[in-house]
């Protein structure tokens, strides 16, 4: 019987299908109106994400389209981010080669950029396909140079993402303590520090594989079920056909035919709709053994030769010696003899040509590796034989070079101790002024905090006791109609300069930001410039709902949102602005994009800015260790995106 692995590529956000129609129309309204920028790739992919559980050539079509803007916009981390989304779907439709092709070139561009963080998942994404075709060692490798960067950036679901993986390469190597051992570390993980209920189910499926082929059923059935029930809670219809196949073959071990059959065609249904084609191959085998013990041998005949069918399609070998194994069994129980025998000429076939191939493979691998030495030892012998020839001459002029060579080690020595002593320095003066910086900014949040409240309860308390001071002694004035219409008048400049200061109170600290979120303030805030009609203010906020947010990234985001709004009314001239806020929860990316209709600038001139509005807009997203791109060009508009890792 089979057992299906769950392997690892990408950590999808996966909901129902009623969450993710709604997930989908609320994006699909969001790229309506996306500029082509760095933050449009995103939005593709994500609405990509929503689709790939569902209508995988659909999130395809998506993902693709993510990939040519960011060669157009030249978005390298789009490139990447394509790879590894990409190949999540390639691997369910069983390309594993082409998958391998994806995410090679993928880890050589994250290596190219110098990305620690896609430089681990390019290297796990590569390591898992090298999985899936076999390549045991090579995947070792991979995931081996994977955990101690993941380690280093203290990325705890990326590392357990790669302990379950490992799991599952000790589960074929057949050393199952050791892909127990890992797979522990990976469900630890998930039960404990990540709430990630995809991966948990993953965990528990291969660790149900391991105690499968170590012949503890009821242990394994236990794991597949919680697998099948976090599975069916979030929509993985993936995960959900390869738990059932598990859950059938222990069914059908312990010969309970019914729930056998039930599972296999749950599976199958699941398979046919998402474009399984090995699920579908196994299922239908499934089924065709079904029949054969009910000693139904029509139909399982009809089963089998369906499951062949697809297999010879898919030119998948290791389905099809089975299939031919299960033909003659098939065909000896409903006494065909002629057939069985047919089949077993066809298993044997195939099964010596496996081992052909795997023997020429070898075989190849040998005739490389001695035809390399061969070259390797001919060109070892051309140098030792041109060390002899030349050996004379470097006696002589050896002497002559040597105080030369001693007098340039030395000068390089003395320029590297210059070099490490400066990068040293540099080190330090960065870390002073990110310290003040932080100093600065908290300082300054509460001394607007403090005025605020003075402003609020101090001043603001004495105006509105004397306007209601002026309001009683007016009932015991007696006025001139002038005199009357004066002093009303005054009355309203007094409540105009109270609500005149309570803004101004708002303005320095919102009580919004502190008591309802991030998203709340920045939606107030453009409410509250729309109502003054400065300017129109659209604010789109996505996946942010319920988001928990660090207080001081909120409040510097919210100071960065004020600033670039201000500054494009004011300097932009603009009568419109879009601002939004993305909560890419798969990366852990916050992005905020501000866009206007304005005069737009050179933006090559911001390197020699010399207003404090800017550089208060670099110091904060400095502070937050956040990425800033600025795109504008003259008569066109400006849109700046931040983005920082939550």
């Amino acid at each position: 019987m089979n057992k299906w692995l769950v392997c690892i590529v990408l950590l999808l956000c996966c909901t129902t299908k009623a969450t993710a129609q709604q997930n989908i129309d609320s994006l699909l309204s969001a790229l309506k109106t996306a500029k082509e920028d760095s933050n449009k790739v995103l939005l593709l992919l994500s609405i990509g994400e929503q689709y790939e559980r569902f209508t995988p050539e659909t999130s395809k079509q998506y993902y693709q389209q993510s990939l040519q803007l960011s060669q157009k916009i030249g978005y390298k981390p789009g490139e990447i981010k394509y790879a590894s989304y990409y190949t999540a779907v390639l691997n369910m439709q069983g390309k594993f080669d082409s998958s391998l092709i994806l995410n090679k070139k993928a880890l050589d561009l994250a290596k190219q950029l110098k990305d620690e963080l896609m430089i681990a998942k390019t290297t796990l994404n590569t390591a898992n396909s090298f999985h899936m075709i076999s390549k045991h060692d090579s995947a070792l490798y991979h995931y081996m140079q994977a955990l101690p960067i993941l380690d280093k950036l203290g990325n705890k679901r990326m590392l357990g993402i790669a302990y379950s993986n490992i799991q599952n390469i000790y589960t074929d190597l057949t050393q199952y303590q050791k892909a127990i051992e890992y797979g522990r570390k990976g469900l630890e993980i998930f039960n404990r520090e990540v709430n990630d209920p995809l991966n948990e189910s993953y965990c528990l499926s291969n660790l149900g594989i391991v105690y499968n082929y170590l012949k503890k059923y009821d242990t394994a059935e236990i794991y597949f079920n919680r697998a099948l029930q976090i599975s069916q809670s979030i929509g993985d219809k993936y995960t959900e056909s390869a738990v059932l196949l598990n859950l059938a073959d222990i069914h059908y071990r312990h010969g309970r035919l019914e729930a056998s059959k039930k599972n296999y065609d749950k599976a199958y249904v699941i398979a046919k709709e998402m474009d399984l084609t090995e699920t579908q191959t196994i299922a239908l085998k499934g089924m065709a053994m079904y029949s054969l013990e009910n000693k139904n041998y029509r139909s399982a005949r009809q089963f089998a030769d369906s499951a062949l069918l697809i297999a010879v399609k898919n030119d998948n070998r290791k389905q099809k010696l089975k299939l031919y194994n299960l033909l003659a069994d098939i065909s000896y129980a409903s006494q065909d003899l002629k057939a069985a025998h047919e089949f077993e000429d066809r298993e044997d076939a195939l099964n010596d040509s496996i081992n052909a191939d795997n023997l020429q493979e070898i075989s190849t691998e040998f005739e490389t590796k001695y035809e390399t030495e061969k070259k390797e030892s001919q060109i070892q012998l051309q140098k030792a034989q041109l060390r002899q020839q030349s050996a004379l001459n470097y006696f002589l002029i050896a002497g002559s070079i040597a105080l030369l060579v001693i007098s340039l080690l030395g000068y390089r020595n003395y320029k590297h101790r210059q070099k490490l002593q400066q990068v040293k320095i540099d080190e330090l003066e960065t870390e002073k002024l990110l310290t003040a910086t932080e100093a600065v900014m908290k300082g300054e949040e509460q001394e607007r905090s403090r005025l605020a409240k003075d402003l609020h309860d101090g001043l603001g308390g004495m105006l509105s006791g004397i306007k209601h001071s002026l309001s009683s002694m007016k009932e015991n004035l007696i006025m001139t109609p002038d005199n009357a219409q004066a002093f009303e008048r005054s009355i309203d400049m007094l409540d105009s300069s109270i609500n005149e200061m309570r803004r101004v109170a708002h303005n320095m600290m919102p009580e919004m930001l502190l008591k309802y979120g991030l998203d709340t303030a920045l939606k107030e805030f453009c409410n509250e410039i729309n109502r003054s009609g400065a300017a129109k203010v659209n604010y789109q906020s996505i996946e942010t709902n319920n988001a928990e947010i660090n207080q001081t990234i909120s409040v510097t985001i919210y100071r960065i949102a004020q600033e670039l709004v201000n500054n494009a009314i004011k300097h932009g001239k603009a009568d419109e602005v879009l601002v939004q806020l993305h909560l890419h929860q798969q990366e852990q990316l916050l992005a905020l994009t501000v866009e206007d209709n304005g005069i737009g600038f050179n933006v090559n001139s911001l390197s020699e800015a010399t207003g404090i509005g800017w550089k208060n807009i670099q110091s904060r997203v400095d502070f937050i260790k956040g990425k800033l791109d600025v795109q504008s060009v003259p008569g066109n508009g400006t849109s700046v995106m931040i983005e920082i890792n939550i």
